[in-house]
């Protein structure tokens, strides 16, 4: 009877990960559209806001030029950079004439720094399609080209592509791979968000998001979404709202970022904007707004939950039968998930027994999180989202 019990209990540990490998395995990839560009393909417009991303920019610039499409621009909107930022974009450039590297104007109030670098690129753009896209990635030189060729497979007026997360260090092989299961337990895989009906099931990623420019202008561009703290969701919420398809898919082939390369960078990275931006995609209206920060330690609280019970068990707290099975079998069953997550993405399943220290340190950003509320600060700059 214990076990039953004890198993029972595990349900909450055991469902959640086994109905997102389902929903997961049925995502579509850009391996499998065609590398061969449209005949008289439509002149696409890069648009790379920048802001003080000397380590990155050159990396980026020099993959974005390596494409095999035929018909691109690149707009460097280089965003009040103080470490040279502009200057190691036109050098990564070479003189290639189809980069561009323009100053942003002074940021107006109301603004986000990021949408007034991609408003800002994307009125100097000349493209009928506007690829955005941040400085800390790297593109396949087939990127472009299965990208629109699978926008226009769709029909797509916004497709956004989910490209490889690099984890080269410690905490971001530890942490890193927390946040985006928790993602991929809110949203699924691809054709869940393609096929969602509801506004707020719908995401996009900021990484790497393609727009036909007419409507992109139609809803608003960025300045629709210019006090969004996740300005990637909101503007695909924003896109499917005015009634224009939406679709994501994977490009772990075509698209890298390694967003965060230290302890202190995935900590303030994500706590800027994981909770204010989080509301904008809670369902169930004020009561999901109100219940939303529940919602958010729910994750790492029951990760935790089942090895803390099993630890105070170690130093002599007395535990029931049931008690210690429910933690056993629960503890199992994450453990078994945070291997399949590292084989998968063709990291040291190692790491997976390191999951509870993961979930401790996400804990404490989402807290932080919470108490700062709409707060944003990021590069010099704090903001109030809305």
């Amino acid at each position: 009877m214990h076990y039953l019990v004890a198993f029972l209990w595990s349900l909450p540990w055991i469902i959640p990960p086994l109905v997102t490998y389902f929903r997961l395995r049925n995502s579509r990839s850009l391996d499998d559209e065609s590398d061969v560009p449209l005949e008289n393909p439509p002149l696409v417009s890069v648009i790379l806001p920048a802001r003080n991303e000397a380590h990155n920019i050159a990396r980026c610039v020099s993959s974005i030029l390596s494409t095999t499409y035929p018909n691109l621009e690149l707009i460097v909107v280089d965003d009040g950079s103080t470490d040279g930022t502009g200057q190691l974009a036109r050098e990564a450039a070479e003189g290639d004439p189809r980069v561009r590297v323009i100053a942003c104007p002074t940021l107006p109030e109301g603004w986000f720094g990021k949408q007034w670098a991609c408003a800002t690129g994307a009125k100097a753009a000349r493209g009928s399609v506007l690829q955005f896209t941040d400085a800390d990635t790297v593109h396949g030189a087939d990127l472009v080209t299965r990208s629109t060729n699978a926008m226009r497979g769709a029909r797509a007026q916004l497709f956004s592509v989910a490209g490889r997360q690099e984890l080269g260090g410690f905490w971001e092989k530890v942490i890193q791979p927390q946040v985006f299961s928790i993602l991929s337990m809110r949203y699924g895989g691809t054709e869940s968000v393609t096929e969602a009906t509801s506004v707020k099931h719908k995401i996009a990623n900021g990484q790497c998001i393609f727009v036909t420019h007419d409507s992109y202008n139609s809803i608003g561009g960025h300045g629709a979404v210019r006090t969004s703290a996740a300005e990637d969701l909101m503007l695909a919420q924003r896109f499917f709202a005015a009634r224009k398809r939406v679709v994501l898919m994977l490009g772990v082939n075509q698209l890298s970022t390694r967003m965060y390369a230290s302890l202190s960078e995935i900590v303030s990275g994500w706590r800027k904007n994981v909770f204010a931006a989080g509301l904008d995609s809670v369902p169930f209206g004020r009561v999901g707004r109100t219940m939303f920060p529940l919602f958010l330690l729910l994750p790492p609280l029951m990760e935790l939950l089942p090895p803390l019970a099993l630890m105070l068990a170690v130093f002599g707290l007395p535990a029931g039968p049931t008690v210690l099975l429910w933690a056993a079998f629960s503890s199992a069953a994450t453990l078994i998930w945070w291997i399949v997550v590292y084989m998968t993405t063709r990291e040291n399943p190692f790491y997976a027994i390191l999951y509870p220290l993961g979930a401790l340190v996400l804990l404490y950003i989402f807290v932080s999180a919470v108490i700062r509320g709409r707060r944003v600060s990021w590069k010099g700059r704090t903001y109030i989202s809305q």
